[in-house]
């Protein structure tokens, strides 16, 4: 045996090792691909950050999508580019001139797309099932959903933050997949704006009526209308959800002020 080909050499200790080169290579592996999207990092004045973490940023990736939704390429600086919504100059201000300051915003804060309103560019499409079919369709355009426990706010009356009745509920938007009420649709009166808008179904308390604190009266007229009626892209959801969102905190000056 002394002359065997393992017979002096640590089998275990191999293993071992072996087992921790694997884990790291693998740690590597998985921070590197979790910096396809927002790398590299930027300072708040919009320059690259000094500190871009221990790992590197991975070449380019084109990944096809499917339902012959064409292809996306990560990390791009022109995917970047392209969709960054817009500068933070543009609609704050920073209260100091030094770094570490709090930022205000200068327009209107419903619609600034920062802090609790803020949204993320996502793409102006439907979300896809499995199938390829749209995830969110309202009720009304299909048979094959009902109502099967709670209350049914369809015909109820809509009434804002600030008590002011706007209009009824029309419709409800489901998530088909999960059967699940996404969104609450609002047919608004002519003093709020018309038309039809969508809630979120997590702003809403449904009882005798369906209440919305998050906004007010004067604010439905405002909210992100959908292109299609039977619809909702990506980029809609996120700037509808943050339009109400927004109202939470910006809807009324009282609510800007800390609570002590």
């Amino acid at each position: 045996m002394e002359n065997a080909f393992f017979g002096n050499f640590d089998l275990a200790s191999l293993s071992i090792w072996l087992f921790w080169i694997f884990f790291a290579l693998l740690i590597y592996y998985l921070q590197t691909e979790n910096m396809r999207e927002g790398y590299p990092l930027e300072s708040e004045e919009g320059g690259e950050a000094a500190n871009q973490g221990p790992f590197p940023v991975p070449d380019p990736k084109t990944f096809e999508l499917p339902h012959g939704r064409g292809k996306v390429v990560v990390p791009s600086a022109e995917n970047e580019e392209e969709h960054r919504r817009h500068d933070l100059d543009d609609v704050m201000e920073r209260e100091r001139p030094s770094t570490g300051y709090p930022w205000d915003v200068t327009g209107d804060p419903m619609k600034a797309g920062v802090g609790s309103g803020a949204w993320t560019p996502r793409r102006d499409e439907p979300e896809l099932d499995g199938h390829g079919h749209a995830k969110i369709v309202p009720m009304g355009a299909t048979e094959a959903y009902r109502v099967s426990a709670g209350k049914d706010p369809r015909g109820k009356v809509v009434r804002g933050g600030d008590g002011e009745e706007v209009g009824v509920i029309s419709d409800m938007w489901i998530d088909a997949p999960e059967q699940l009420v996404r969104y609450l649709e609002i047919e608004l009166d002519a003093d709020h704006g018309g038309g039809k808008r969508l809630v979120p179904i997590h702003f809403c308390q449904i009882w005798n009526r369906v209440t919305i604190n998050a906004i007010h009266g004067r604010h439905f007229a405002d909210v992100p209308i959908t292109k299609s009626s039977t619809q909702i892209t990506k980029l809609e959801e996120e700037k509808i959800s943050a339009y109400y969102g927004a109202g939470i905190l910006y809807a009324d000056e009282d609510r800007m002020e800390p609570l002590l």
